[in-house]
């Protein structure tokens, strides 16, 4: 039981700063935050993602590219230009690294106002930071795992932030339903989606891409990160941009 709330609690803490900062604050700016609340959630994505750290910058410049050249030749992760989601994983982390460590020329309009913090992300990228949390981890297991099938569970912590992008990047763009005519394959994943705190409404968010909250166009698309989101612009901890109602087009 101890290692289930273990991963479980990597995989909520970790999802949540990957689409509340990486994905919402990064990427599409849906609400604004102090200079020090956004150090302390680089320090939080570190911590909660470990292993698996991804940088608002790279993570940041990167997505914009997917919106601008989604199931294009250019689009960084797409199922129509990959054979498998393990080719495009792959794909994607090259073009990651390539932009994290500006080896790549990237026009303005995707890096414009994209929050960067190089010493910090050279840290938490490191393969010092990464094997430390994987050992860990390791020693978690070795602690508290009860039995063997558990130890199957240990390479889920190691890569969860790439699981994560999985099952959106490929299986959202694959299976699910949609509510909006776009120029892309993205679908939404689930009609509620309890497992990635709204990252699962990938359709509406292609469609709205500026609008904090991904879900709320039909009645079950519970958007769970948005409404932690409304909290704590409630607490003058954020300030959300208004978010304007959408009704499905299909």
């Amino acid at each position: 039981m101890v290692i289930l709330i273990f991963i479980a609690v990597l995989w909520y803490s970790g999802l949540f700063f990957q689409t509340f900062f990486l994905h919402r604050y990064a990427a599409h700016q849906t609400y604004k935050m102090s200079r020090f609340g956004e150090k302390l959630c680089y320090v939080l994505t570190w911590i909660t993602q470990g292993s698996n750290y991804l940088s608002a910058y790279g993570y940041g410049v990167m997505h914009r590219m997917h919106h601008a050249y989604a199931d294009t030749e250019k689009d960084p992760h797409s199922p129509k230009y990959d054979h498998n989601l393990f080719t495009m994983m792959w794909r994607t982390k090259s073009i990651y690294q390539q932009i994290n460590q500006q080896k790549v020329k990237i026009e303005e309009k995707f890096t414009k106002n994209v929050p960067q913090w190089e010493g910090f992300d050279k840290f938490a990228s490191s393969w010092g930071s990464r094997i430390g949390w994987a050992i860990g981890y390791t020693a978690f297991f070795y602690f508290f795992a009860t039995a063997w099938w558990q130890w199957i569970l240990l390479p889920v912590a190691y890569m969860m932030a790439p699981i994560h992008g999985v099952i959106i990047n490929w299986f959202g763009h694959i299976y699910g339903y949609v509510n909006f005519k776009v120029s892309d394959t993205s679908k939404n994943l689930f009609h509620f989606d309890w497992l990635m705190m709204g990252e699962g409404y990938h359709n509406n968010h292609h469609k709205h891409g500026g609008r904090a909250n991904f879900g709320g166009v039909r009645w079950h698309e519970i958007d769970v990160t948005y409404y932690i989101m409304i909290l704590l612009d409630k607490m003058k901890l954020i300030q959300l941009k208004p978010v304007a109602k959408v009704t499905r087009e299909l």
